[in-house]
Formats: C-alpha cells, structure tokens, sequence
C-alpha cells in the first residue's frame, strides 16, 4: 500500500519529536467530509503550536486513516488526550462514515467527549456570513446539498444553522424555501480542521459534555438513491 500524501502547502506531519511525547494533554480533530482527509492536534499547554497535516489517500482511507492520524498524533500520545471533534458531513458517504466510525471508537475506548461538527457549518463559521445565507454544492445529475446559515454571537464559533443541509432539485428550489444569498462551497481542510479543534477547545473549556452516541453521519442524499 503506497503511504499517503502529504499536501505540500501544509507543514510536514513527522511523527513528535521524542521531546514532545511527554508533553500534557490535548485535543484532535478529524475531517474527511471533502475530497481529502484533514488532521488536526493541539496541545492544550499555553503556546504550543497546532499540528496539522491534510493527506489524500483517495479509495485507500479505511486502509490508510490509522497511519495518517499517527504521523500527526502518535498512538502513544492518545491516553493524554481531553477530546476529540470529528466533522460529520455532509460529504463523501463512505469517507465521512469511516471517520465518524473511527472517532466514535476512539471516544469509547479513552472515555473521551466527542464533538460532532457539520462540515457546512465549519465552512460557514469561516466564511463571517454578514447574514442569512445559503451555502451550496452541486452534486452533478442529482442536485444541490445546501444549508442556510447566519450569524449569531450566541452559538459557539458565532455561527447558527437556520435550515440543516439537504438535497434540493435546484437554485429555484432554494429561493422557495428561503431569498438568501446563495454561495458556492469553498474548500479549506486544512482550515476547517482548525476550526474543529477550535471549537473543541471551547466546549472543553465550557465543560460541555459530548457523548460520542449522539455523533452520526450527516447523509443530505441516501446512498442507495435510484438502486
């Protein structure tokens, strides 16, 4: 199995330095709703820096997610994390349940909370929507997954969701429901891991509770559709 790619834009995810092994505890965050698989890790000591690395495993991510998180987050250093986030779709279906499958287990087996963060809204959360807005992907020959969002200082990360991400025939469909803006979904995996973890780190901070039970996929179009 050839060992996955690394995006050259992001900073080289080499294992820890020995040094950083020993280091308190922190937090990871996963995301592979998109075309590729971002990691994330944080330290929760005071200035420490984030590591974060996005791969492309294409077909191989059951096959290849372990080492990926590893090269980020060794295994040894998984008994000192606090929390986990995992991004929940919607997106790729057999991606986006691998990596929920795997948080949820891991959150199960350390006794950890887990995090369960649509990827619309992380994109929504970076996007600092001046108002009401729709965020849209063309699914070609099947139709638009979009989510309406707006700000609201309120939510953590600044950011609510008015209507969950669902499929819809098209444009004219979303103008129905709702006139908002309607604005194409940008990728940015490695920034929206970032929010994850940022995130993450205010509802640890807050002592919110998050059972890893309540983290599913989000499917905004069934799999078997047409079968």
């Amino acid at each position: 199995m050839p060992a996955p790619s690394i995006d050259s834009a992001q900073p080289a995810a080499d294992p820890l330095p020995p040094g950083e092994r020993s280091v308190g505890p922190g937090l990871l965050a996963l995301h592979s709703s998109g075309a590729v698989l971002a990691v994330g890790w944080r330290p929760l000591a005071d200035a420490a820096a984030d590591r974060i690395a996005v791969f492309d495993p294409g077909r191989a991510l059951a096959n290849q997610l372990l080492s990926c998180v590893e090269m980020v987050c060794p295994a040894a250093a998984w008994p000192r994390l606090q929390r986990l986030a995992v991004a929940v779709g919607p997106g790729g279906f057999t991606s986006t349940r691998i990596t929920v499958v795997f948080a949820r287990t891991l959150a199960q087996q350390l006794q950890l909370p887990l995090d369960g963060v649509g990827s619309q809204q992380l994109v929504a959360r970076r996007l600092d929507l001046p108002g009401p807005s729709w965020l849209v992907q063309e699914l070609p020959r099947r139709g638009l997954v979009a989510g309406l969002y707006g700000p609201d200082p309120e939510e953590p990360g600044g950011v609510r969701e008015i209507l969950a991400p669902r499929l819809y025939a098209d444009a004219e469909a979303l103008t129905a429901c709702d006139p908002a803006p309607q604005l194409p979904l940008p990728q940015d995996p490695a920034a929206d891991v970032a929010a994850l973890l940022d995130l993450a780190q205010m509802a640890q901070r807050a002592g919110r509770s998050a059972p890893w039970q309540r983290v599913l996929p989000i499917y905004a179009s069934s799999p078997v559709a047409g079968a």
